[in-house]
């Protein structure tokens, strides 16, 4: 069985700089997740810093949270699910 590489090729984590709740936070995900989150917060009319923070808040809440990179993998896949079932 043979398994074919996503569009592009395997690309590893890129940072990028996110604001929260007025603080600057870098933030490492591979290109295809970025990718999803901002289709996300644009089929939202959110700016993508809006939509992290609103993931990020709920995160937070949880008694132990995961780390925020594991958080936004986790939301993407589950909303791109969600939106390609429909």
């Amino acid at each position: 069985m043979r398994i074919a590489p996503p569009d592009g090729g395997f690309v590893g984590p890129v940072k990028r700089s996110v604001t929260i709740a007025g603080h600057q936070t870098s933030i490492s995900l591979e290109p295809i997740f970025w990718s999803a989150l901002e289709d996300a917060a644009r089929s939202r009319g959110l700016p993508l810093s809006a939509l992290v923070a609103a993931i990020d808040a709920t995160r937070v809440a949880q008694i132990d949270p995961p780390n925020l990179a594991s958080v936004l993998r986790s939301w993407t896949f589950r909303d791109r699910n969600e939106n390609h079932s429909q």
